[in-house]
């Protein structure tokens, strides 16, 4: 990533001459912005309009849930960028979920899924939610059952895949739907990206200095254009976690209270942060890296006392608040017409 700052004065010269034809009018649904690769859909589920409409549908529909209360939408919400507002989401038994809701800013370019990697395919996610108690609390089968006393759902998932609402439709709709999520129109990508050189204050290039710099070994882990390498790591924010992250999966102590370096696009609305929503706002988590975090036995030998100033803190958070993409989290297509 400390690459991407290198080269942003070549980048910048190369589209500043064409910077009006290259900025984003209108948000396109699966449309690649500048700069990024193009996503890859899966086979047999190739977008169209019918797959992503039945996906929206299903996404808003608390159907999913046992009691009919909660939607994938409860918990990750298009204005915040598919997240939610609170630290622990609330499942449908009005329990508490184990984990704080991620953004799905870009989710169709992870290679996995969940804080602890342990799903492979966008297709399979929904599961996850589905079964856990403290979710959905229901089994894929259930929901089949009432999708297909409902004629409309019938009638659009043959639309859409040509057969009856089952669990091959459901996993399907709704990645389809959820892979339209890309968002690369920010006060960042319009500078770097598109080329226009007044996108960006001097603080906030300030900021975005810092954030490519050794000091701050930020963009180490939040790199390339999603801001993430999609590893599993620690960052010493306790020294003892409730949650043991990665570990839950492989059994292994040294996957111990590890979880997915989440993507920053869209961080200022995305709050509260952390695998627990532990920290509230984007001051207290430069706090916590300026800090250098506690000691865990698997904390990563990037987190260390910044000893930034408090101009520099102003600066960088200044800079996280331009990967904010207002096109894309008031997409109005994104909403629920219900």
């Amino acid at each position: 990533m400390r690459h991407l700052f290198v080269s942003l004065i070549i980048l910048i010269s190369l589209f500043s001459c064409k910077k009006d034809s290259a900025i984003k009018k209108d948000y396109v649904l699966m449309q690649t912005p500048i700069g990024f690769p193009k996503i890859k859909e899966a086979e047999g589920n190739e977008f169209t309009k019918e797959r992503w409409q039945l996906g929206k549908r299903l996404f808003y529909d608390p159907i999913l849930s046992l009691n009919n209360k909660i939607s994938c939408a409860s918990c990750h919400k298009p204005q915040n960028a598919f997240s939610d507002l609170v630290a622990m989401s609330i499942g449908d038994n009005n329990v508490l979920g184990k984990s704080n809701s991620p953004s799905l800013t870009n989710i169709g370019y992870h290679p996995y899924y969940t804080r602890a990697g342990g799903v492979v395919t966008l297709e399979m996610q929904i599961l996850v939610p589905i079964q856990e108690h403290d979710e959905f609390n229901t089994n894929i089968l259930d929901i089949v059952k009432k999708l297909n006393l409902d004629a409309t759902y019938v009638k659009q998932s043959q639309n859409a895949y040509n057969r009856v609402p089952d669990p091959y439709v459901i996993t399907r709709a709704i990645a389809n739907f959820e892979r339209s999520f890309i968002s690369g129109n920010s006060k960042f990508d319009q500078y770097y990206y598109q080329g226009d050189q007044n996108a960006l204050t001097k603080n906030e290039i300030n900021g975005m200095k810092l954030f490519f710099s050794d000091k701050t070994n930020c963009s180490n882990c939040h790199s390339d254009f999603n801001f993430t390498n999609y590893t599993f790591q620690n960052n010493g924010l306790y020294e003892i976690y409730k949650d043991q992250g990665r570990k839950r999966l492989t059994h292994s102590d040294s996957d111990e209270a590890l979880f997915k370096v989440p993507t920053l696009r869209n961080v200022g609305v995305t709050g509260p942060y952390m695998h627990d929503g532990s920290l509230k706002t984007l001051f207290a988590v430069v706090e916590h890296y300026n800090s250098g975090g506690k000691n865990h036995k698997n904390k990563s030998t990037l987190v260390k006392p910044m000893q930034l100033s408090s101009q520099e803190k102003y600066d960088l958070i200044a800079f996280l608040l331009t990967l904010t993409d207002n096109q894309f989290i008031n997409h109005k297509e994104f909403r629920n017409e219900n």
